[in-house]
């Protein structure tokens, strides 16, 4: 059996930029990769792919909903397709990371069973080619493979450059009961864009800088957070009120509809989880991660 840790990402900033004739979107992201995790555990099985949830309640398997849907399944499908591994393979999935909210949890698993799988079967693909199949499973996939706790991301999520790992900070997630839809939230954003072509123009981020919390502080910025407070105004709210407790930073993460806190310390986190606790939205501790993720191999 071979176990790999999934952990949970921020986007600290996020700039959407042109729409692709395909559809896509090209974007601007700095990833940060948080304690908070999944674990994924791999092992041979006779034939197949089958996925088993460890103590997941009856909603969180309901929402995670069919498992040949589910990213980890999926990347087990390719890597088995792409190396010619005739073996099924079991994972076992256990979920910490709050589903639906932009932080990533589907992409980290399906990224963390490519690594267990390579690991298992003696890295056949390498590194380059966990990329190149996680680039296919999704936008935020790469980062999960990239081996940094922190790399900015910019064409469709899969050119990334590596950065110099932030000092761990404290982060309180606040997490509403409703979820937005990426595509919904991509086609929101779309329409509110049409025919306002004065937007705000992109940011030119200095990378030399993007090690340095006070610089994000004053540069971050997520494209989708107009369209999602739209919908969902408590979110605002929300933000707000981390920014009012000391927060040195406030943002929703991806397409939402998750907001995060970073704090420079655990008293001012404690007082905005106290406050929050009143707002009926779910409240979540961890921190940033600051030491490189270990190589898989080696």
């Amino acid at each position: 059996m071979v176990r790999v840790r999934a952990p949970a990402k921020l986007n600290l900033h996020l700039e959407i930029l042109a729409r692709e004739e395909s559809g896509y979107h090209q974007l601007e992201t700095v990833f940060c990769e948080l304690d908070l995790a999944d674990q994924v555990e791999i092992e041979p099985a006779t034939a197949g792919i089958e996925l088993l949830l460890d103590g997941a309640s009856p909603e969180t398997a309901a929402a995670l909903g069919a498992a040949r849907d589910n990213l980890a399944f999926r990347a087990a499908q390719l890597y088995l397709a792409e190396t010619g591994v005739l073996t099924g393979v079991r994972i076992r999935l256990r979920k910490r990371i709050p589903l639906g909210g932009g932080l990533g949890g589907g992409s980290s698993d399906a990224a963390a069973t490519l690594v267990a799988l390579d690991r298992m079967h003696r890295e056949r693909l390498g590194e380059e080619g966990r990329l190149r199949l996680g680039a296919q499973l999704g936008s935020d996939v790469p980062f999960f493979l990239c081996g940094s706790p922190l790399a900015l991301a910019w064409g469709r999520g899969g050119r990334l450059l590596p950065l110099e790992p932030l000092p761990s900070l404290p982060v309180l997630l606040l997490i509403p009961g409703q979820g937005i839809a990426t595509t919904d939230a991509y086609t929101s954003l779309d329409r509110a864009r049409h025919g306002h072509p004065d937007r705000a123009a992109p940011r030119v981020l200095r990378t030399s800088r993007l090690s340095d919390w006070d610089y994000l502080a004053r540069h971050a910025r997520n494209d989708f957070e107009a369209v999602v407070f739209e919908r969902l105004p408590q979110l605002a709210d929300a933000k707000a009120m981390l920014l009012q407790e000391g927060a040195l930073l406030a943002l929703l993460t991806g397409s939402g509809s998750t907001i995060y806190g970073v704090f420079r310390d655990q008293a001012r986190l404690q007082r905005a989880a106290d406050t929050a606790a009143a707002t009926g939205l779910r409240a979540v501790a961890t921190r940033t991660a600051c030491p490189p993720s270990p190589p898989p191999f080696g």
